[in-house]
């Protein structure tokens, strides 16, 4: 299933089919990368359909207009999530990806945000792993890429700006290209920050670390495995990062919408650990499905049911 799939998309509150979901071409969305979006997944449940942490998503989609510039969204948040389930249900989908998006368009074909007006469109589509359908059990090979993460003066690393993410298409076209999976980005001071889309953990003994939060993209995935590892008894700290430690890890794993959780068994044809999932990736792994499947005491208050 792809987004050929899509029945219907929300456009500006109605729900059209996918021919009709179009955009003027000079917009300045499309021209400037004047947009802001999520990536939300809804999870099949034995109480069915269920978006996992809608609420915090288009909290966050609200928080990224505002850093970009927006100043009149012409919906609230509650409009959104009710307009978010109204799309999943119009698709009669019971599990995929969600993406809302806010964009920019101006009659002036102005860099100004001012100058012209916020609209929404959301569409869903059944989609299954991002990163491979094998790799949940078998994990990744990544590289460290040669295109930098963004710098925090150069743009808003807060915010899912859509002209943010040429950087992360660089790097993952050169990281296919070259044989792996998915990229691993610097920061401009030569540590770690996050992958093309996800961030990251590694685990070095008895500690988790990731890297802190003041450069990267707060993931809300990423947060949702803070709190699954808090209740698991492990301790993560969020430090600078360098390359090496990568290497000599004992465990990476990437966690993201779209990625989910999955293990890093190889960065720059070293082999991580044992070169196979870890038991504490597993285990925050099993912790992670049960929440999404509604299997977990977290799980009430993280899943909105259709």
């Amino acid at each position: 299933m792809s987004i050929a799939d899509i029945r219907y998309i929300w456009m500006d509150g109605k729900l059209v089919e996918p021919q009709n979901a179009t955009v003027p071409f000079l917009s300045t969305a499309l021209h400037y990368g004047l947009s802001v979006f999520e990536g939300i997944r809804c999870y099949d449940t034995a109480r069915g359909p269920a978006v996992f942490r809608l609420r915090e998503h288009i909290h966050r989609l609200f928080d990224s207009a505002k850093v970009l510039g927006f100043r009149d969204i012409p919906y609230s948040e509650s409009e959104l999530c009710e307009a978010v389930k109204e799309t999943v249900r119009a698709n009669q989908m019971r599990y995929g990806y969600i993406r809302p998006l806010i964009y920019h368009d101006s009659p002036d074909f102005s860099f100004n945000l001012g100058g012209g007006s916020a609209h929404v469109g959301i569409a869903a589509w059944p989609w299954g792993a991002y990163l491979g359908e094998e790799a949940a059990e078998k994990g990744v090979r990544a590289n460290v890429s040669s295109f930098l993460h963004h710098h925090v003066n150069v743009t808003m690393t807060k915010a899912k700006i859509g002209g943010n993410y040429v950087s992360s298409a660089l790097a993952k076209t050169e990281s296919i290209r070259l044989g792996f999976d998915e990229a691993i980005m610097l920061d401009p001071q030569g540590y770690v920050a996050e992958c093309s889309g996800e961030n990251l953990f590694l685990v070095r003994g008895k500690r988790i670390l990731t890297p802190h939060s003041a450069s990267i993209l707060e993931g809300i995935t990423r947060d949702t495995i803070l709190t699954l590892c808090s209740d698991l008894g492990y301790t993560v700290v969020e430090e600078p990062v360098s390359r090496d430690q990568l290497y000599i890890a004992d465990e990476v794993f990437f966690s993201g919408t779209a990625a989910e959780l999955v293990a890093v068994t190889e960065i720059d044809f070293r082999t991580i650990g044992s070169g196979r999932m870890g038991t504490v990736t597993r285990q925050i792994q099993q912790s992670f499905g049960a929440v999404v499947r509604g299997e977990h005491p977290l799980s009430e208050g993280w899943l909105a049911y259709l």
